[in-house]
């Protein structure tokens, strides 16, 4: 039988506080979610000060990116490049950039979306809580 990595509660409090601390270091209110490789949310955090809806967008994204196994910026590319159709595909909400699948291994192992600043600011934050685990 295969085996694989996966996210632990330890793993999404590093991820969040590195999310959180790079967020800080640049004056910017969001939330951060980090998702398991099922999408499923294991973390939630709204930063004082971030939208109200952010905290329903960031979930979203995670979401995406995990079940998606990539990006979520690229769902964003595909439909602005003209391919509206892909509006309608079921279950994925969060087809905005900053998204980001934990890769550990080759394999996805979970997600961080993060919402509340200019999309590529959320990617930004997203990569560094990831990069935290040095994964």
């Amino acid at each position: 039988m295969q085996t694989k990595p996966y996210l632990t509660l330890a793993d999404a409090r590093t991820i969040a506080a590195a999310a959180e601390a790079e967020a800080l270091r640049n004056n910017w209110a969001v939330s951060i979610a980090i998702a398991d490789d099922g999408g499923h949310l294991l973390w939630l955090q709204r930063l004082d000060g971030a939208p109200p809806v952010s905290a329903h967008i960031a979930p979203a994204k995670a979401n995406t990116a995990a079940l998606g196994r990539r990006e979520s910026k690229i769902y964003e590319d595909v439909i602005n490049n003209g391919r509206m159709s892909f509006l309608s595909a079921p279950t994925i909400e969060g087809m905005l950039e900053g998204g980001v699948p934990v890769i550990v291994d080759g394999h996805v192992i979970g997600a961080v979306g993060v919402s509340g600043v200019k999309s590529n600011e959320d990617a930004q934050i997203a990569k560094a809580g990831i990069a935290a685990l040095g994964a």
